[in-house]
């Protein structure tokens, strides 16, 4: 199993960042992963999302739990799940503290291992810089 946790400070309000990580369709503009997601394009926690990622496999995405600070996710592909939560801390100085952790399991998440190494810390900047282009 492969675990990761990172937390970034991004300089945008908590509802830009809400706004972003439950928008399923946009997720593959800023998760180079995915390749497509399809779906509905709103968020609700048990719908299953299709997605096709590098390499050309295919699976399910889905949310698992959204909360006002919290929102968890899953996507499965075969050999591969993960479990993913975004937790968001608004400060009263402006921006949002935002932790990003996952888990990898099964045996093709055994063998991409080496590769998620910093996945985390590369979906909160990326995340980051979508929030704080005003342009998007």
């Amino acid at each position: 199993m492969t675990v990761q946790e990172e937390t970034r400070l991004v300089r945008a309000p908590l509802s830009r960042v809400r706004e972003i990580l439950l928008d399923p369709r946009a997720l593959p503009d800023w998760n180079p992963a995915f390749l497509t997601l399809g779906g509905p394009g709103h968020a609700a926690v048990g719908v299953s999302y299709p997605i096709t990622v590098r390499g050309g496999l295919s699976g399910n995405w889905e949310y698992t739990a959204i909360e006002d600070e919290r929102i968890d996710t899953a996507w499965h592909l075969p050999g591969f799940h993960e479990n993913g939560t975004w937790l968001l801390r608004p400060r009263a100085e402006g921006g949002t503290v935002v932790t990003h952790g996952f888990q990898h399991q099964g045996p093709l998440a055994r063998a991409l291992s080496r590769a998620y190494r910093g996945v985390a810390e590369l979906r909160l900047d990326r995340l980051s810089q979508r929030a704080e282009d005003p342009g998007r």
